[in-house]
């Protein structure tokens, strides 16, 4: 079980915030600033190249052996299935669209946010485990989930068009070379880590700019949206754990995984593919900020929720 003082919880988390927060507060400035910002510019380096770069330098990069790596990637797929489902009812419940804002319901930010906090929770052993869910979902977030959007709102967008191929085919070719045991060489490695790195924050920085000309309308809606993440998280989280078998520390690392906000990348998909852009980033926002609020009592369930789930399991 990961060992920390909940005293010292929020100042480790807002040195992990602290990038996240800079980097859309340089979009929300220069929307603020009435200036024009290349929207499509942003999103389409960010999914059609850096996103595939991240991802390819994930999976290939991990130092998990393949057989617990295939283990945790089943339990990711398991995960968003799960999740999907209940998200549904609890979009139904709350009036919120659920063609148009399934993802954002469904998918964590176990990236740029889920990352430093298994990291900070559980250390290197954790970060392993944490960095191998972050792939598989990213993986299912840049194929299953944009297709399913492009699908669900084929008015403001193309099926055809949206397919993010770049993302199918690194991840693939990703997964062959690991099962081959092929060394990558070392520029392409670097090159892929590189452009990888611009993902996030041009994300963000997009999210910041979405912020600075959010309706005031919309905000209802994202907060709802944002909250039925937390809840899809638990719940699914608790369904997953139950039913697996699991090292404890895997366990808790999942848990909290699936506990993380509104992924950021949500927010440009849902921007780009439907009419709901403003409402995916006050989810981002407020999801966000109800887990940093919480962070103290999400981590400490992380743990215990975990080992209770494991001890009752027949």
């Amino acid at each position: 079980m990961g060992e920390f003082n909940l005293l010292s919880t929020y100042p480790s988390l807002l040195a992990q915030l602290l990038p996240v927060i800079c980097c859309a507060a340089i979009g929300f400035y220069w929307g603020k600033l009435g200036k024009v910002f290349p929207s499509e510019f942003i999103s389409q380096v960010a999914i059609s190249f850096a996103t595939p770069s991240l991802v390819f330098y994930t999976l290939v990069t991990t130092s998990m052996d393949n057989a617990l790596l295939l283990k945790v990637g089943l339990a990711a797929v398991v995960s968003v299935v799960v999740m999907a489902l209940i998200a549904c009812v609890l979009l139904k419940i709350t009036r919120l669209p659920i063609l148009f804002l399934l993802p954002c319901a469904t998918f964590p930010n176990a990236g740029n946010l889920g990352l430093p906090m298994a990291q900070m929770s559980y250390g290197d052993q954790g970060m392993v485990i944490a960095v191998t869910f972050f792939a598989i979902f990213s993986f299912m977030q840049h194929t299953v989930g944009v297709s399913f959007l492009a699908w669900a709102n084929h008015k403001k967008s193309s099926t055809k068009h949206n397919f993010p191929f770049g993302v199918a085919v690194v991840g693939v070719s990703a997964v062959v070379i690991r099962s081959l045991d092929i060394q990558v060489p070392a520029p392409i490695l670097g090159t892929a880590k590189l452009v990888g790195s611009l993902a996030v924050p041009l994300m963000l920085i997009s999210l910041g700019y979405a912020l600075s000309v959010l309706q005031k309308s919309r905000l209802k809606e994202g907060a709802k949206l944002g909250l039925v993440r937390l809840v899809v998280g638990a719940l699914g989280g608790a369904i997953v754990i139950y039913f697996s078998d699991f090292p404890i520390l895997t366990s808790e690392v999942i848990m909290l995984q699936l506990l993380m906000p509104v992924a950021v990348v949500n927010y440009i998909y849902t921007d780009r593919l439907t009419h709901y852009g403003d409402t995916a980033a006050a989810a981002v926002l407020v999801s966000t900020c109800v887990f940093a609020v919480l962070s103290p009592l999400i981590i400490a369930w992380s743990s215990f929720g975990a080992a209770l789930l494991q001890s009752i399991r027949p």
